[in-house]
Order: structure tokens, then C-alpha cells, then sequence
């Protein structure tokens, strides 16, 4: 099914599917993607950020070191290279880790490894509501806490280059460059020592890709996009899909 044209509904619309999609998102990672010591909760609050899906790993040990194997235990881990190409690579660790790293952890004593989120309007509706996307992705990329970014909503006067290009130049000091005709980013982070952007650029009537979730340096999952925006779909209502799927004019 192909990406559609929110911008043709309000904001309550897409916040709506959004909802659904999260929902699809946290079903598949629990359905067997996940390896069986990890698990996903839908909208939780860690670092101080309320993501879409939050990846959480059972047991309440210490972090591992930046050379630790992770557990394939069950799932479908993935620890060769993403088929979304590498997009760039922060030249420089983030000067908050020369301090001692914090753990974040959930209510639950688990440790949080990974989050999605799913750019809404909102997001993009002010400074104020960029700006706090961004230091707070910055923040869960500073304590090593991988990261999803879904941007289907076009760039504004706030995000030229879009959220993905706001948060690469606050943690990387580089300028993305966004395809004028391919104006929506799906961005996955991996978050070691340095930062590795994995970017695929989107438009309107383009199928989804798959797109890796890191829940650790060198081992991620592959999250189904594109199956997961069609079940969400299903629940939109008749009324609003006759308007996303009427042709343009």
C-alpha cells in the first residue's frame, strides 16, 4: 500500500492512525521479531521521553560494554548490515560520555535498549516542539539508547531538511541533504561509541520499506513497515480513507 498524503486531513486524523500504527508496530516486534529476552511496550516514558514503542530488555543487569555479543536468544536478530544504506557517521564521540554513563531504566527494573517514534504534526507545529524532539533524541542517543525515527510529514520553514536533518546537525555537526522529491525520512539510529544514520527517503505512493531497530551496536531487527501501515489502515475510517485515497487534482 502506498505511503498517503496526510496533509490532506487534520492533525486528530493522522493522530489517530498513529495510534494504530503503534499499536501494529508493538504486535509484530512481540509476535516473534524480538528475541525472547527482549520485549516492547507501547507509548512508556524513559530519559525523560514518551516514544511510540519503547524495546526493553528482561532482567535487571548491568549495561553492557561496547564489545559485548548480545544474546540471539530466539527471534530474528540480525547482526550483518542493514539493507537500508548507511547515510553518514558522527566523527566524534558525544562529549557527555566522558562522564560516567547513566542507565535508564523502566518502572519495571528492565533496561530500556531501543525506541520508535512516529513524528506527528505536533512535532513540527512550533521552535518549542522541534526543538524538544530533538534534545531528546539527542539525549536517549548520548545514553546509547538506539532509535527509530518515522517522518511522513513534509519539511517546513522549522525543519528544512526535516526531523531527520535537525536532529543529524545537533549530534553529528552535519547537514543532511533531503531529496526535493522525496520530501518524508525514515532514519534508523545506532548508537555506540559513535552514531551510524541508516536514511531512507520516502514520498507520497511509495511502498515502505523494511527498516532495522538496533538493539544493540551490530544487532538490530527488521521492523515491517509497510505490513504494519496496512493493518493500521484498516482501522481508518471509510470516511477519511475516501479522502487520503481520492486522486490528486
Amino acid at each position: 500500500m502506498p505511503i498517503h498524503d496526510w496533509s490532506r486531513v487534520g492533525a486528530g486524523i493522522f493522530h489517530d492512525f498513529h495510534h494504530a500504527w503503534i499499536e501494529e508496530i508493538k504486535r509484530a516486534l512481540n509476535g516473534g521479531l524480538l528475541p525472547d529476552t527482549y520485549y516492547a511496550l507501547a507509548e512508556q516514558h524513559a530519559a525523560g521521553f514518551g516514544p511510540d514503542v519503547l524495546t526493553l530488555q528482561g532482567g535487571a543487569g548491568q549495561d553492557p560494554g561496547p564489545d559485548d555479543t548480545p544474546d540471539p536468544g530466539g527471534g530474528g536478530l540480525v547482526t550483518t548490515a542493514p539493507a537500508v544504506r548507511l547515510a553518514a557517521e558522527s566523527d566524534r564521540e558525544f562529549y557527555r560520555r566522558k562522564q560516567t554513563t547513566v542507565a535508564v531504566r523502566h518502572v519495571s527494573g528492565d533496561r530500556v535498549v531501543a525506541m520508535a517514534e512516529i513524528v506527528s504534526p505536533g512535532n513540527k507545529a512550533s521552535r518549542h516542539g522541534i526543538r524538544s524532539f530533538v534534545d531528546k533524541a539527542a539525549e536517549l542517543l548520548d545514553r546509547r539508547i538506539h532509535l527509530l525515527l518515522i517522518d511522513l510529514h513534509p519539511p517546513g520553514p522549522r525543519d528544512p531538511h526535516g526531523m531527520h536533518g535537525a536532529v543529524w546537525e545537533e549530534i553529528a555537526g552535519q547537514e543532511y541533504d533531503l531529496p526535493a522529491d522525496r520530501p518524508f525520512t525514515l532514519a534508523a539510529y545506532e548508537s555506540g561509541l559513535n552514531v551510524r544514520a541508516y536514511v531512507q527517503a520516502a514520498a507520497v505512493g511509495d511502498m515502505l520499506p523494511d527498516m532495522p531497530l538496533f538493539l544493540e551496536p551490530g544487532a538490530h531487527v527488521p521492523v515491517p513497515l509497510e505490513a504494519t501501515y496496512q493493518a493500521a489502515w484498516q482501522a481508518v475510517p471509510r470516511r477519511w480513507r475516501a479522502v487520503l485515497e481520492r486522486p490528486p487534482a
